[in-house]
């Protein structure tokens, strides 16, 4: 059984004067959220396509990283994801790398065992898989 969810933006106006509002309906998490050049480019308050793929895929992996521990019999006391999506604009605006950067509270496990977990839950993690055309780092470590 599959799931399926979206999301609609609505754009007025050319590329860099123009503006724009995103909306996901089903969740009403995003409700008339501003979107537009100085958003992506400068320093308008409002959000853009990287931020919005970086939530998504921290969230994605979060949750893939989450299960695996679970199922590995390590379930986690806490993990903080940090994901950082890079814009290229040289030869054309381009997704050019993404950096996965976690932390974790897990009890019981080693250093290597958890690491070897984290880039499996990075590599098969759905967002990710969508993503693969784009370069993709990890950064795991265990708190303390």
């Amino acid at each position: 059984m599959g799931i399926s969810r979206h999301a609609s933006a609505h754009w007025e106006g050319d590329l860099k004067s123009g503006q724009g509002q995103l909306d996901t309906p089903q969740s009403g998490v995003l409700d008339k959220v501003p979107y537009a050049f100085n958003t992506r480019f400068g320093e308008k308050k409002g959000t853009n396509p990287e931020e919005l793929i970086a939530a998504a895929h921290a969230g994605c992996f979060t949750m893939a990283l989450s299960a695996k521990l679970s199922e590995a019999g390590f379930p986690p006391a806490a993990l903080d994801t940090r994901a950082d999506v890079d814009l290229s604009v040289e030869g054309g605006p381009q997704l050019s790398q993404i950096r996965l950067k976690v932390t974790a509270k897990v009890p019981g496990i080693d250093a290597e065992r958890f690491r070897a977990i984290a880039e499996d839950a990075k590599q098969n993690c759905p967002v990710s898989k969508a993503l693969s055309a784009v370069p993709i780092s990890l950064d795991a470590e265990l708190a303390g």
